[in-house]
């Protein structure tokens, strides 16, 4: 063990890691409860298969990162990076089914209604506040000046003992 000091926060990429598995788990998370209480299916239109919600999710998740990616890159991150955070998460996913619709080789018309009725509908939603709170959470976690948790015997001051 070394007595350097860490460094404070965490890196951006470690953030941004962090921060896209918090917004899969919201994302999954808060449109299965919100599925279960509203009683309606995240995708409402029939003979689509689970590909086009797949691929739309990827998406959201890759643009997610990205832009959440580019907004750490500001020195210091600010909290309204969040909001780029929660728009390319839902551009993804309404951009993700449609293509994921056209790729399943299903009626080009249902793929887009499909992707209108997610963007226009509760699972729009549930996906840009995903993304706000992620996003918030990746740049909360670059911004972090404390040290990280100890074990008593760690600390330097005999006091703590």
């Amino acid at each position: 063990m070394t007595d350097t000091p860490r460094p404070a926060g965490v890196t951006p990429p470690v953030a941004v890691v962090f921060a896209t598995a918090t917004f899969l788990a919201l994302a999954i998370g808060g449109l299965g409860v919100a599925s279960l209480l509203l009683d309606a299916d995240v995708i409402p239109v029939r003979g689509l298969g689970p590909l086009p919600g797949v691929v739309g999710m990827l998406l959201a998740l890759l643009l997610f990162a990205g832009v959440l990616l580019w907004g750490l890159r500001a020195e210091p991150a600010g909290y309204l990076t969040a909001v780029p955070c929660a728009i390319a998460a839902y551009v993804g996913e309404t951009l993700g089914i449609a293509v994921g619709a056209a790729v399943t080789g299903g009626d080009l018309a249902r793929g887009l209604a499909a992707a209108g009725a997610v963007a226009l509908g509760w699972p729009g939603a549930v996906i840009a506040v995903s993304g706000v709170l992620a996003g918030a959470f990746g740049v909360l976690l670059v911004r972090r000046r404390g040290e990280g948790p100890h074990w008593r015997w760690e600390r330097r001051d005999d006091d703590d003992r």
